[in-house]
């Protein structure tokens, strides 16, 4: 006989498969989840891995400017720890992007992310600078060069869209 865990398991799996194909949509055998929920649900599973918090209770911005641009990610709730581990994440997506290295951006998408071929050729003219903020931290991109602050504004406007996130911080 089945545990009670068992068959609360296979009726979990079998209502998300159900709702799967009353949407149309089929299992993603990588993640387990309806391909129609793959996309945002997967950048953020993949993204609390990578950035070491829960990314439904963080919030992101990603503000294109002149010169280049900013990223932003504070905690939503109150969390010294989950503060302590942007700011260690930031620095290190500043020395990883200044290296060239765009791995984990692409780790979090589950593909090469738009601009990040050309950050990484001209990285000698692309600076990055991490920063705290009150809730977490920031990581300032700048650039004189003009192809590689538009491969700035690729990446920033292809990272708002797959993290549902904004262009600006509204205070």
């Amino acid at each position: 006989m089945r545990s009670q865990s068992t068959r609360l398991l296979l009726a979990a799996g079998t209502a998300v498969t159900l709702a799967a194909c009353r949407a149309g949509g089929h299992m993603d055998g990588r993640t387990g989840l309806a391909a129609g929920d793959s996309g945002f649900a997967g950048v953020q599973r993949r993204g609390a891995v990578v950035m070491g918090v829960n990314q439904y209770t963080s919030r992101h911005v990603f503000e294109p400017l002149a010169d280049g641009g900013r990223i932003e990610l504070q905690r939503s709730v109150d969390d010294s720890a989950g503060v302590a581990q942007i700011r260690r994440h930031m620095q290190v997506i500043a020395r990883q992007f200044a290296a060239g290295d765009f791995r984990l951006p692409g780790i979090v998408h589950d593909r090469e992310v738009p601009g990040t071929r050309i950050m990484a050729d001209r990285r000698a003219v692309i600076s990055y600078v991490a920063e705290p903020l009150p809730r977490g931290g920031a990581v300032r991109v700048r650039s004189s060069d003009p192809v590689a602050v538009r491969a700035i504004h690729d990446f920033l406007a292809f990272q708002r869209q797959d993290h549902h996130a904004s262009a600006r911080h509204d205070s």
